[in-house]
């Protein structure tokens, strides 16, 4: 599921604080002071709102909540490179950025250890003013001190995206204790300031440079409305609220964080979790199994009324869940051979046979939404941008033609392996004693699985490649195995998640930059390095319109697609839910959340 900022804070800013220095204006004519920053146009949100729109500020605050997490955790640092394994509920509970977002608003950001914002039109600097009441747990202030510690320490030792969106900054500086000027002088990226925003910040005071990259157990220090309580690696994390939480009267954490407690209850077994919220041991769970969720949620805690369950609309882009084709492997490194591969996954028999109809065939990087390209011909900005790399872009995907091939549902599609077929003797293969052989050698990969229900698609997948003569080995691989691997990129096909938001920027980069395939640690999984995409995501994070963006978006989806660096799964349109009835949510729900409902289920409340 998506990490993201979860620190859903505020600003009310209807008197700005003071500006920095005589020299710092006059240098910076021009330039506005905000309570908020929005990517494209203005933010949505006036000065003084009481809380955001999807939270309930008059929510009761206390009691208890257990959430149950599949796998385990084996350190407490969101922030450095083995993220990935990391504990749950620690990014807004415990750890705060400057400004935070309003998932309200595809990508706008209001104060929170920073009370104001200034920049210019062309975003070439960006200044953050800190409140002066911040200040982290063990009641030490937050000076810019802490601020430029942060972004240093994160700029050397962060994860691999954080390291390469911070090396675009030309300098930082802190010209008193509440203020720090990040100059972006030649970044040319206008999202850049929004990412700085939420930068965590960290204690320069308590913590060690070592320390951080160690990656350990070691409690976190943070500014957040809690504290860590108890921790037992791989199985347990238990937050409690901290009474002396600094921006408790902030407007927009009206109704934010209202448990008093916290518990992430951890097992490796999805089933096992399930039989514990029955039994009333978890409060909260989502449901990813449809045959689960169609059939087994009829217990006796539900009948009884003591359990709710809720299909709630996903926002926004669906994004791309799919199987990544490593193409630094030399069996990879033709696109006719992968969009062969990808015509022989049968998504049809898949999703009747196994999933009982409940998901929709992905379709694009950023799949029902308007920066999709699916089902759109490229109008004449999108013809502007990829004129430069004349065919990066297929003439079908072009004109908004191409779609994933449908089978016939029978699970032995004839017509769909005769075309894969073709396809892969356009790349040199040739059916030859059963197989699918170039030069005498068969075609033969490894897809690697870490959970059970991949491992089930996988078998799958791999049983229908065996009609064409293609030998597809699966090997399922513990959480510390498939972590090392899938950052090393030591593998030849692996389950990918491409998660999709409203205003997608500087990501990009670090999952489709040629730098990035180089890169260990990178998301660029399937190692793809076309000059367009480096170019189209260039546009992107310069564009000063969101039709200038949503035209970059769009191209960017057309070469991706056109590459067929994937084979592309499912998505849902609805998040299942189920709870008991002692804690609940606002009836508001957040319009670009994926999925609504956080790691630390922010909004919600005892009942």
């Amino acid at each position: 599921m998506l990490r993201r900022f979860a620190a859903i804070l505020s600003l009310a800013c209807a008197a700005c604080p003071a500006a920095p220095g005589p020299a710092a204006r006059a240098q910076d004519a021009g330039a506005r002071i905000s309570g908020a920053l929005a990517m494209h146009g203005a933010p949505a949100l006036p000065p003084g709102f009481r809380a955001f729109p999807y939270a309930d500020p008059d929510a009761k605050k206390g009691g208890v909540v257990r959430i149950g997490a599949l796998g385990a955790f084996d350190n407490l640092n969101p922030y450095g490179v083995n993220a990935g394994s990391t504990a749950l509920g620690l990014i807004g509970p415990v750890y705060q950025s400057l400004l935070a977002r309003n998932l309200d608003e595809p990508f706008s950001l209001y104060g929170l250890v920073a009370e104001s914002v200034e920049t210019d039109d062309a975003r070439d600097f960006v200044t953050f003013r800190l409140d002066p009441r911040a200040h982290f747990s063990d009641g030490v202030a937050i000076t810019a001190a802490d601020v430029v510690f942060s972004f240093n320490l994160l700029k050397r030792r962060g994860r691999p995206q954080t390291r390469a969106a911070f090396a675009l900054v030309a300098g930082v500086s802190a010209p008193d204790a509440r203020t720090v000027r990040f100059d972006l002088t030649g970044a040319n990226d206008r999202e850049l300031p929004l990412i700085l925003a939420l930068t965590p910040v960290l204690p320069a005071h308590a913590l060690a440079e070592q320390a951080f990259a160690d990656n350990g157990l070691a409690v976190p220090l943070g500014s957040g409305p809690y504290k860590v309580a108890e921790v037992k690696p791989g199985e347990r994390l238990v937050l409690v609220r901290d009474p002396d939480y600094w921006g408790r009267d902030l407007p927009t954490t009206r109704g934010m964080y209202n448990f008093d407690r916290v518990e992430y209850l951890y097992g490796r077994d999805d089933n096992g979790l399930f039989e514990a919220f029955k039994a009333g041991l978890i409060d909260y769970r989502e449901e990813g199994d449809p045959r689960r969720w169609a059939k087994a949620y009829h217990f006796p805690a539900r009948e009884k009324g003591e359990v709710a369950v809720e299909a709630l609309p996903l926002g926004g882009p669906k994004g791309m869940e799919a199987l990544a084709f490593n193409t630094r492997r030399d069996l990879f490194a033709d696109a006719r051979l992968r969009e062969a591969l990808a015509m022989m996954f049968d998504f049809e028999w898949l999703n009747a046979k196994l999933f009982d109809g409940f998901f929709t065939r992905t379709k694009s990087f950023f799949d029902a939404s308007d920066l999709s390209a699916f089902g759109r011909p490229a109008d004449a900005a999108e013809r502007a941008l990829l004129a430069p790399f004349p065919g990066a872009v297929r003439a079908d995907i072009f004109e908004g033609r191409w779609a994933p091939p449908a089978s016939d549902g029978s699970g032995r599609d004839r017509d769909m392996a005769r075309r894969a077929l073709e396809l892969a003797e356009q790349a040199g293969w040739q059916m030859q004693d059963g197989a699918l052989r170039r030069d005498g050698r068969p075609l033969s990969f490894e897809i690697m699985t870490r959970t059970r229900d991949e491992e089930r698609i996988a078998l799958t997948y791999a049983g229908q490649l065996r009609r064409i003569g293609v030998e597809a080995r699966v090997r399922p691989v513990d959480d510390a195995q498939y972590q090392r691997r899938r950052q090393r990129f030591d593998f030849d096909m692996t389950f990918a998640l491409w998660q999709a938001s409203a205003s997608p920027g500087n990501e990009q980069r670090n999952r489709w930059s040629a730098e990035a395939a180089e890169r260990e640690g990178s998301y660029n999984f399937s190692g793809a390095r076309e000059p367009a995409l480096d170019a189209m995501i260039a546009a992107l994070a310069a564009a000063q319109s969101h039709e200038d963006f949503t035209a970059a978006v769009r191209a960017l989806d057309r070469v991706l697609l056109s590459g067929f660096y994937a084979v592309p799964l499912f998505h849902r349109d609805a998040q299942w839910i189920a709870y008991r009835r002692r804690i609940g949510h606002p009836a508001r729900l957040p319009r670009f959340a994926q999925p609504p409902f956080g790691e630390a289920l922010e909004t919600w409340s005892v009942r």
